[in-house]
């Protein structure tokens, strides 16, 4: 924690105590990067291609991003005002948060979950209120819903949760919106969609097809698309709503190569897609080949996977960076690891059993035989 006093100039005190967010580890030459959730396969050439042809650099882009939006907006069955582009997802996040709260208000969501949760609910003046994650991993919409009080203004839902892995089911977030009152934001945060393979999860596009004006669903082209570093994401929702997360936005934060990028990921979606299916079968044979060697790995329906590593994570990160894998450890909680390169599964196999056997009995990271 940080003294305003520390600072040359008047800071408020709540920013001065909140620590900057922090990226997954950047990896050496040696290393496999297994820290960000990015995608280990490089970019499609007729994304490349696009982005190489994008070459307006001293003109400003449209600051609407009109082509995409148009795409997504028939996608989606809404009007192009029911799209909006951001600098990445979690813009975003910050958009509709800023614009829904401020000084004594509360935003919701499960802890543990995306690390820029909390950091977004301060920024914009209101309280954070965390739900602690079911034992296994999941959300408690039960105690979501009942953590809502005439304070609150915005609940994040993230599915699959990001960093443990499990989803939310239809069925359970249709009982939950149906428990919110109708002038509260639900923010579906689906930024790890495309990898998820189990029949019950939920769907934004179902979601806004039931016609829930107070939703808005988040998605994005980092992760299953692969373009980490050109920082672009959509949001689907209301018109109104959108409008004033675009009224939040800085201006022309989506450059013209993101855009390109994303149109150019669109049209090459099938064989992008087909990459996605190689990731989400690599995570469930890692997935399964930790719980045989010991781990309580909870479901894992992201590019990622959870072990629960507890009071012992920081010793077991120093472990795989000593093997020369970066992972994301979360002090206190556990360690998630990318679904990287197929090389990069064997080293991770062979750390986490070495190390899991440093658990006891009994411990939440430990499967019971």
């Amino acid at each position: 924690m940080t003294d305003p006093a520390d600072f040359p100039v008047r800071v408020r005190p709540e920013i001065a105590s909140l620590p900057p967010y922090k990226q997954g580890k950047q990896a050496g030459m040696d290393a496999y990067k297994l820290s960000s959730n990015e995608n280990p396969f490089d970019p499609l050439p007729g994304v490349i291609e696009a982005v190489q042809a994008a070459t307006s650099l001293n003109r400003y882009p449209d600051a609407s991003a009109a082509r995409l939006r148009a795409r997504l907006a028939e996608r989606f069955g809404v009007t192009s005002d029911g799209v909006h582009i951001g600098a990445g997802s979690v813009s975003i996040l910050a958009q509709l948060v800023q614009a829904t709260a401020g000084p004594g208000d509360e935003i919701v969501y499960a802890w543990r979950s995306f690390e820029a949760y909390p950091w977004l609910a301060v920024v914009a003046g209101a309280t954070a209120v965390h739900v602690p994650l079911t034992p296994d991993a999941r959300h408690d919409l039960t105690a979501m819903a009942a953590a809502i009080t005439d304070r609150t203004r915005a609940i994040i839902v993230c599915t699959p949760n990001n960093p443990t892995g499990p989803i939310v089911t239809q069925a359970e977030f249709d009982d939950f919106v149906a428990q919110v009152p109708s002038d509260v934001l639900v923010i579906l945060d689906e930024a790890y969609n495309e990898f998820v393979t189990d029949p019950a999860a939920v769907s934004g596009v179902q979601v806004l097809d039931d016609g829930h004006p107070n939703v808005v669903v988040l998605r994005t082209f980092s992760k299953a698309y692969g373009l980490a570093g050109l920082r672009i994401g959509y949001a689907v929702g209301h018109t109104r709503i959108l409008d004033a997360a675009r009224t939040t936005s800085i201006p022309l934060s989506v450059t013209l190569q993101a855009e390109e990028a994303a149109l150019a990921s669109l049209d090459a979606e099938d064989e992008l897609l087909e990459r996605v299916r190689a990731i989400a079968a690599r995570r469930d044979a890692l997935a399964d080949a930790l719980r045989e060697a010991g781990w309580a790995v909870p479901q894992a329906q992201g590019n990622f996977v959870w072990l629960p590593a507890g009071d012992d994570t920081m010793a077991f990160a120093e472990a795989f960076d000593a093997a020369g894998l970066i992972v994301r450890p979360f002090a206190g909680d556990g360690i998630r690891i990318s679904v990287g390169e197929h090389e990069s599964v064997d080293k991770v196999l062979r750390i986490a059993a070495s190390v899991v056997k440093d658990l006891p009995e009994g411990h939440a990271g430990r499967r019971i035989a």
